[in-house]
């Protein structure tokens, strides 16, 4: 593991701390109840570091340093809640001062490791492009996370997508949680709603350069319920096959994603000459690295991820010259 890529993981660390004391929910009451004056979406780091000094306190385990004072603390939470410095034994001690759920704790010292398992695009783009600034305005805070997603893509003999199937489980972060968002970067496609869904999707809107309508829930959750969704989207492009754009398949995440996983499947008459997964620089942005990949018997390719963050990722591909496959 190179520096670099340990610097990165410490910093997503940071980060997924942050996003554990901003959510709303136990933690966050904890070191509320700490905070003489709370500021809505920013953290208080005194109220935190109180939170972790009372650990110290209390605990039998942490003999000489009965007497840190929260002031004393302040720095270190500032330091490991931007991932500038964030220490084994600092993180060791958030996880204990606040009881992090056994995933949680997982996913933070996977962030901490710097696992190459862990996509984590620190590109001059990235998700931070206008769009992705438009579509936070319009939504507002986060309502739910996604703990599982799984695209599954079909390609059809006139080399198009045709369209994709997709399992969502998602967790409510709010108590009655009764939609979420799809976003798609055109209005040319059909959206069918199955497992999970209610009705009908809600109305087109537009967000900046993307598009965007409501999937309602079968049932209203409560905070931390999840539930698992399924939905097809079929394509609608009249584009000609050898359009770059015409030769991919991407998942934009603005925020973070656990356990990602994509399948995109050829018509086995129409089969591509080559195919690669890659990393974009943000969705308007070029491809930072691609690594060339072989179709199995079932003529697809497949990418599983246990975590991304702000990524833009996906595979793309070359077709063979018309008529080259009967």
């Amino acid at each position: 593991m190179t520096e670099p890529q340990l610097a990165a993981g410490r910093e997503a660390a940071g980060r997924y701390l942050r996003e554990l004391l901003l959510r709303p929910g136990r933690y966050r009451q904890l070191w509320e109840s700490h905070a003489q004056r709370a500021r809505p979406g920013a953290i208080n780091h005194l109220a935190v570091a109180d939170v972790l000094a009372q650990h110290l306190w209390d605990s039998p385990r942490a003999a000489g340093h009965s007497d840190v004072l929260a002031h004393q603390l302040k720095d270190t939470v500032g330091r490991a809640l931007s991932g500038r410095l964030l220490s084994r034994s600092t993180l060791d001690l958030f996880v204990a001062a606040f009881g992090f759920s056994g995933p949680e704790q997982e996913r933070l010292w996977r962030l901490w490791r710097g696992t190459g398992r862990i996509t984590i695009l620190a590109g001059p783009r990235a998700m931070r492009s206008r769009a992705a600034a438009e579509v936070a305005g319009v939504l507002g805070p986060r309502r739910h996370q996604t703990v599982s997603l799984h695209d599954h893509v079909y390609a059809d003999a006139e080399r198009k997508l045709a369209r994709t199937r997709t399992l969502q489980v998602v967790e409510a972060l709010a108590d009655g949680l009764d939609r979420i968002p799809y976003l798609y970067d055109t209005n040319a496609v059909t959206l069918e709603l199955g497992q999970g869904c209610a009705g009908a999707p809600g109305p087109v809107r537009r967000i900046g350069e993307l598009y965007g309508t409501d999937i309602h829930l079968a049932r209203s959750l409560g905070l931390g319920e999840t539930t698992t969704l399924e939905y097809w989207t079929s394509y609608h492009s009249d584009g000609n096959p050898d359009d770059p754009d015409e030769r991919r398949y991407r998942r934009a995440v603005m925020n973070t994603l656990e356990n990602f996983d994509m399948r995109i499947e050829f018509h086995p008459h129409q089969l591509p000459d080559a195919v690669w997964w890659a990393v974009w620089d943000g969705v308007e942005g070029r491809v930072l690295e691609e690594e060339q990949v072989t179709p199995d018997s079932q003529h697809s390719v497949h990418r599983y991820l246990r975590s991304m963050e702000r990524s833009v990722v996906g595979f793309h591909w070359r077709w063979e010259p018309a008529g080259a496959m009967a």
